[in-house]
């Protein structure tokens, strides 16, 4: 048995994008509607499927990663009967190399990988769509406000011909004569038989003889979809907005996956956000500073408000204006944080160099003691 890996041309460490993607591509190439009589294409195109059946599956592909450890899969891989027992011999023990297993492990080990028992089997269930991500960006102001966006996605979606379905309209779906509609036929390895998706019906149980011309008999065709979302007020750079079932559409008429869209949020030119406060530098002259004064500062709803600065003010210091802050998106809002700034005048004139000349004698040093050494 060919490495799933192998077959679909990607690491073992592939993430499971990069998988889909892997088998997209290849199912295009050498699907039988595209290379009608190629048995070479159509043969490949089974063990695509096959493949891509068990590594799009996260518990089948940790399954199957684990049997591959064990060499069963690769080179030289299967079982042989083993030695155990109270007469010496045991045939429901089989080994790979020096390790022993017991056949009912191995039962439900490829149960749980190849879709059913050994001989037996059923047709796969329908599929969830996957999720999907896209961004947006807006504005600093958009974000405190609350917009509406036209977002785009390009995404499988279901083919609107033939509904779903991937038959031409007026025709439906044969049940599969491989496998009789179970979607999984028994394979012999030895001395006990493993079920796996059947290659014609790739798991569905059923076979299009007349495929859509719009979908190729995929049920669902890559189309671009512009969707409306509503962006609330209070949202941070990084939140992710969640659009119920407009993700990827399901398989054999599973539900759509979710859309999650993520705001990237444009830097503001005033405002800093710290959760849901926002930070404001507010430029203080150092009579203000010293002697106390109020000052009337922005405020991200476009107003303003009067700011009390406290007398002996330091370069620095933060004070909080409640309720001024980002909208929360649970309700309420979070606060305004100014932080002083003390503005020292690069050039003087003379009357004020005298007056700062006269303010300096009259204050103490204020280094007096402080770093003077004991010795």
């Amino acid at each position: 048995m060919r490495d799933f890996y192998e077959t679909l041309g990607v690491s073992k460490s592939a993430s499971q994008d990069e998988v889909k993607k892997a088998f997209r591509k290849l199912a295009r190439e050498h699907h039988p509607d595209k290379n009608p009589g190629d048995k070479q294409a159509e043969e490949r195109f089974k063990e695509v499927s096959v493949a891509y059946e068990t590594l799009s599956n996260l518990k089948k592909r940790k399954q199957y990663d684990e049997m591959s450890r064990l060499g069963a899969f690769g080179p030289g891989g299967g079982f042989r009967p083993g030695q155990g027992g109270a007469q010496g011999f045991d045939p429901r023990i089989f080994t790979q190399g020096d390790a022993q297993f017991q056949m009912g492990d191995f039962g439900d080990i490829l149960s749980n990988l190849f879709g059913g028992a050994a001989g037996g089997g059923r047709r796969q269930a329908a599929q969830r769509g996957a999720d999907l991500q896209v961004a947006v960006s807006i504005s600093f102001e958009d974000s405190l406000h609350g917009v509406t966006v036209r977002v785009p996605v390009e995404k499988p979606d279901v083919c609107a011909t033939c509904r779903g379905s991937g038959a031409k309209p007026g025709t439906t779906p044969k049940v599969c004569p491989d496998c009789q509609g179970r979607g999984v036929i028994a394979q012999n390895q030895g001395i006990f038989a493993l079920s796996q998706p059947c290659p014609r019906c790739r798991g569905n149980g059923t076979i299009i003889e007349s495929p859509c011309r719009t979908c190729g008999g995929a049920g669902v065709v890559e189309q671009m979809t512009r969707y409306s979302v509503k962006i609330p007020a209070g949202v941070k750079d990084g939140t992710k907005i969640k659009l119920k079932g407009k993700g990827e559409a399901g398989v054999r008429g599973g539900p759509g996956g979710d859309l999650y869209v993520v705001t990237r949020v444009a830097a503001s030119a005033l405002f800093q956000r710290r959760g849901d406060d926002l930070l404001l530098e507010v430029p203080v002259t150092y009579a203000e500073a010293a002697l106390g004064a109020g000052v009337k500062i922005p405020t991200p709803d476009g107003g303003s408000v009067s700011l009390k600065v406290p007398a002996g003010s330091q370069d620095g210091r933060t004070l909080r204006v409640r309720g001024k802050g980002a909208p929360r998106l649970k309700g309420g809002r979070g606060d305004l944080l100014a932080r002083l700034r003390v503005i020292v005048p690069a050039k003087l004139n003379k009357e004020e160099r005298e007056l700062v000349q006269k303010l300096a004698r009259m204050q103490p040093d204020p280094r007096a003691g402080l770093f003077t050494a004991e010795v």
